[in-house]
Parts: C-alpha cells; sequence; structure tokens
C-alpha cells in the first residue's frame, strides 16, 4: 500500500483503490472503466461472487473477496439476485481467468463490463482485509483506467468527503417501482427455475415489502409453499393490507436501518398489530427490532460471508449461514417483550429475534443463502406453515 503522495501508477498498474485516508491500493483493472465511491468491506465467501455482486443489500459498497480465485467459474443468467448489480466493485488477489465452469455463459470480466461494474485484481487482499479488521470498514474509490491515468488527488478528496452508510437509505434506491407477483420456485440442475410453480390462487398469500429482495428469497417462499405478491418498500400499511394477506415478509436491502425506519416502521407497527404472521430477514429483521422498541448499530468490520456459525438457543443446535451486514440490532436495548432465538457465535451479536408469541420474527443471517448446507431453510417452512 502507498501513500496518496504517489500521483503515477507503478508500471502495469492500471487500477486503484483509495482509501479516505489517502491511502493507495494499486492493482490492475478489469471490467469496466472508470470510479466510484462507498465503503469497502470483505466477504469471506468461496463462491456465489455473482449472487454477491447483484445482492441489492450491497448498494453502496465495494467487495473485497478473501478468496483468492474469484470469477475462474464465469458468469451466467441463473446465478444473479437481482436484474442489475449493486455493489460498486470488487477487488481480488489473482486476474480472472478463462471459465472453467459447465454452467458459464460469459467471462466475468466481460460480465462486469456489460453491466458497468469495476474490478481490480493483483491486490493483496489479506492485508487490506486486516486493515478493515483493525481499523473498521473505510469509505474509499475503486478505479480503472486501461492506460493508467488515474488522479489520485481527486479520487482522496472524494472519498474522504463522501458522508459514509451510517444514516444513509438506499432502500428507495433499490427496492421496485411498481408491486407484481412473483412465481417461480428453486433451480434444479435437470430443469432450472421452477417456473410458475406459486401461481395457484389457493396458496396462502404472502406480501413481501421489497427495501432490497433479492429473488432467491422469494423462490424459497414459493417452493414452501405460497403464493407471493412483491410490493414497493415505501408501501403503506393500508395498501398492505388491501391485498388481503396471510402473512408479510419483509425483506433485506442495503442502507442504514434507522435511515430506512423513518418510513418503514411505523408500517411495520401496523401490521404487527394487524395480527398476521411477519418474517423478516436481515434489514427486514433490523427493523422489527426498531419497531419493537430495540435500536441499531453500526458494526466495526460486519459481517460478510457463507461460514457464519449462528446458535439456535431453543435446542443448543449451531446453523451454519451466509451474512451480508453492516449494522446490527444492539442486544442489550431489545426490550424484555422480545426474545432473543439465534446468536453468533462469532461475537454474540444478535442473530433472530420473535414477539407477539412467536407470531413475528426475524433472523439476520440468510436462510436462502444455501452456504453449503441448508441449514436455515426451515425457517420459511415455518413462516409458510403459520400460514
Amino acid at each position: 500500500m502507498a501513500n496518496a503522495s504517489q500521483t503515477h501508477a507503478p508500471d502495469g498498474a492500471t487500477g486503484v483503490l483509495v482509501l479516505g485516508d489517502g491511502t493507495c491500493v494499486w492493482g490492475r483493472g478489469f471490467g469496466a472503466e472508470g470510479h466510484a465511491v462507498g465503503e469497502v468491506c470483505f466477504n469471506t465467501a468461496m463462491t456465489g461472487y455473482q449472487e454477491v455482486m447483484t445482492d441489492p443489500s450491497y448498494a453502496g459498497q465495494i467487495v473485497t473477496f478473501t478468496f483468492p480465485h474469484i470469477g475462474n467459474v464465469g458468469a451466467n443468467a441463473d446465478d444473479i439476485e437481482a436484474t442489475n448489480p449493486h455493489a460498486l466493485g470488487c477487488i481480488v488477489r489473482e486476474d480472472v481467468t478463462d471459465p472453467s465452469n459447465f454452467r458459464s455463459t460469459q467471462h466475468f470480466d466481460q460480465w462486469l463490463k456489460n453491466n458497468g461494474r469495476i474490478g481490480l485484481s493483483g491486490v493483496d487482499t489479506r492485508a487490506l482485509t486486516r486493515l478493515i479488521r483493525e481499523e473498521g470498514a473505510p469509505n474509499g474509490v475503486i478505479a480503472h483506467n486501461a492506460v493508467g491515468e488515474i488522479d489520485i488527488e481527486a479520487l482522496a478528496k472524494q472519498a474522504a468527503d463522501w458522508p459514509g452508510l451510517k444514516g444513509m437509505d438506499l432502500a428507495k434506491d433499490v427496492t421496485t417501482a411498481q408491486q407484481y407477483a412473483w412465481r417461480d420456485g428453486l433451480w434444479t440442475i435437470e430443469a432450472g427455475y421452477a417456473e410458475g410453480q406459486g401461481g395457484d390462487e389457493s396458496r396462502p398469500h404472502v406480501v413481501a415489502i421489497d427495501y432490497g429482495a433479492k429473488r432467491n428469497i422469494l423462490r424459497h417462499l414459493v417452493n414452501a409453499g405460497a403464493r407471493v405478491t412483491v410490493v414497493p418498500g415505501t408501501v403503506s400499511a393500508e395498501d398492505v393490507m388491501r391485498h388481503e394477506p396471510d402473512g408479510v415478509f419483509l425483506a433485506n436491502g442495503p442502507g442504514d436501518p434507522a435511515a430506512t425506519g423513518d418510513y418503514a416502521v411505523t408500517v411495520i407497527r401496523e401490521l404487527i398489530d394487524s395480527g398476521k404472521p411477519i418474517f423478516g430477514i436481515c434489514l427486514g429483521h433490523q427493523m422489527l427490532g426498531i419497531a419493537a422498541g430495540a435500536k441499531t448499530v453500526k458494526m466495526h468490520q460486519g459481517h460478510r460471508g457463507a461460514n457464519h456459525p449462528v446458535k439456535r438457543l431453543s435446542d443448543g443446535r449451531v446453523e451454519i449461514t451466509s451474512m451480508n451486514h453492516g449494522f446490527a440490532v444492539d442486544i442489550d436495548s431489545l426490550p424484555k417483550s422480545v426474545t432473543v432465538t439465534h446468536v453468533s457465535l462469532f461475537d454474540g451479536s444478535l442473530c433472530g429475534l420473535e414477539m407477539e408469541g412467536g407470531r413475528v420474527f426475524g433472523v439476520q443471517y440468510h436462510p436462502e443463502a444455501s452456504p453449503g448446507p441448508q441449514d436455515s431453510a426451515y425457517l420459511f417452512e415455518k413462516f409458510v406453515g403459520m400460514l
């Protein structure tokens, strides 16, 4: 890592990450050219980079992958969580090689180019991850210029001036603009996605409030037996109830839950009072905590990866989970009316809660992501079974 006073790129460098304190991390740019400013985080998963890049929860973030070989299985149209990528860019150790997976339809480099996202390779990702762990997730600008013409001073100022994710409502930027019906089920290698599986009108009806919903969450709801209608994150409780739901799902999403809660928490409280079963994941879980009277906090480095152990307090079982969050519900701020159901075995942070006798519950992790085993898929069956 070099100081911002090094204004000219080293030999062979066509990309750089410039942090808010002026630190420069040089590398080889790939994907789209340009620059983007956001929070620099790291993800420890060995697989699923395309899902990470398209997860709306990564809006406003530049992802450092700790696994060194990213992109070597290519890209395809199935492994996406939203129509467009939401992560601003990615930082990797090794150069992206030609695809070596039978499901690949496109080189990862070309996929990034087509979607306007920047990549930076040749970086000591261990050193960068250590910096984030020790000093917290910094603001940064990722930049790529094919001939190495990069204005470090301007990028450093942009990184320093960026306000950060705390206090930022990004759910409004990624939510759907209009309601729609979601009917597809899970993917299988034999048949692809189960198209139209959830179209039966006799199924229990779930209204999913989209704060940045991942598609695979909606597929799991269908697979568990629900018929799903997705509505914008800015919806009113009256609009939700107009759909006559049997249950309400609160989706994941990016940004500060307290900022999104300015308009969403009042709605969630009204929905809790309606008597309907409610299930929240990630941001939805955090806003359930706020609705119950708890507070959320910005985490030092966040939890992002597919190997996070979570203890289920009811029976002591440990679930291996996928996580992606930089904010958390402060477990010490929970009122006595809320029951803690799951905790992280990494740091003891809150990973699950329930209230109203279990009719309303949420988890901080992503049970739809299947990080190897499907330890947490039962949550969808539990929710739909309540309907």
